[in-house]
């Protein structure tokens, strides 16, 4: 075997250790929540209202404050991030001003997410009045995400041919018929990578649902966005940390985490397979 080959193989060894060693970072993980919380999970866990200082019933209706933010942070972000993507791939000329803007997109994605809830804490909680509700966290949280959105929709439009284009172009077709019915559908199953990302940073976060919409104890459904929400993040901090048993509700936090894991798994394997479903139509 020659040196050069020798060397090829080391690298590889190396790289799939690596690959290996994160994947069983991650097993390790989902093990340890399913061995310390599938002991709490039950119907009356996941349909029942908390009780007895937050160290007995369940999470319905943190279950439902959580769904509530992702669907509202995902209207918000998802539609202005894939336009404006649009717009700075497709439209817009590729000068010093564009730069500028895809440089403070990235900025805006390293913030942390505690700035964007101290921002809708004073924008949306305070000067407009919304308050703390589901409104005001769906917005913060759509901020929060909207740079993710924005990246992954210029990376896939990009990422489309230039002769499709072309082609499109020689048949008749106008730019809006062109992004539309090619560019598009073509980069959508790369757009919804952009989505599946978003869903799982909102689902996880803390900070901003915190200043804007989380509530500590609420044992009930929302009825309106102008509602305060419990939020599976938040009452996963509050059962962990303070103002409960912690030793009384440990196992409830851990069910909490794995329930939590479970939906925004849920959730990427329905994303995932519309993605499937259009890169199929696509081919």
């Amino acid at each position: 075997m020659s040196n050069k080959k020798r060397k090829q193989q080391v690298v590889f060894w190396i790289i799939r250790l690596m690959t290996l060693g994160v994947v069983g970072v991650l097993c390790w993980i989902l093990g340890f929540l399913i061995v310390k919380g599938a002991g709490a999970i039950s119907w009356e866990f996941l349909t029942g209202y908390p009780s007895g200082g937050m160290t007995e019933g369940g999470i319905l209706p943190a279950i439902a404050g959580t769904l509530s933010l992702v669907a509202g942070s995902i209207a918000v972000a998802f539609p202005v991030g894939v336009f404006s993507g649009i717009y700075t791939s497709e439209y817009a000329p590729n000068n010093k001003i564009v730069r500028l803007l895809r440089i403070m997109t990235n900025n805006l994605a390293g913030i942390p997410s505690i700035v964007f809830g101290l921002f809708g804490m004073s924008l949306f909680v305070n000067t407009l009045g919304f308050g703390d509700s589901i409104i005001a966290g769906s917005l913060t949280l759509g901020l929060l995400v909207l740079p993710l959105v924005i990246r992954t929709t210029e990376e896939a439009l990009n990422a489309v041919p230039q002769t499709f284009r072309q082609a499109s172009y020689a048949l008749g077709a106008t730019k809006v018929q062109t992004i539309r019915r090619v560019v598009l559908p073509m980069a959508f199953p790369n757009i919804m990578t952009g989505l599946i990302l978003s869903v799982g940073r909102v689902s996880g976060e803390t900070a901003p649902i915190l200043f804007t919409v989380a509530a500590y104890f609420l044992p009930r459904l929302p009825r309106s966005l102008s509602d305060q929400v419990m939020a599976l993040p938040y009452h996963l901090y509050v059962l962990a940390t303070s103002g409960t048993d912690i030793e009384a509700s440990r196992p409830m936090a851990y069910g909490t985490a794995l329930v939590l894991i479970l939906i925004v798994l849920i959730i990427n394997v329905l994303a995932g397979l519309i993605r499937a479903r259009f890169t199929k139509r696509m081919n």
